[in-house]
């Protein structure tokens, strides 16, 4: 999903606090990644799930 797309499906609208408080930590955390890390800036650039973001997700949604 491109930063727009995760942005309007979280109700999201201040695009730097996005990046600050919810792209960011998740990069860091490796909780997502990017399809095209060489250009962080690509404006094609979209962000994908890792495995380990995926296992977080899965389980919140067993609880």
């Amino acid at each position: 999903m491109s930063r727009e797309e995760i942005q309007e499906i979280l109700k999201l609208k201040d695009r730097e606090n996005f990046r600050k408080k919810y792209l960011k930590p998740a990069l860091e955390l490796d909780l997502i990644e990017m399809t095209i890390p060489d250009q962080p800036t690509n404006e094609n650039q979209k962000y994908r799930l890792t495995d380990k973001g995926k296992k977080v997700l899965e389980g919140n949604s067993q609880k």
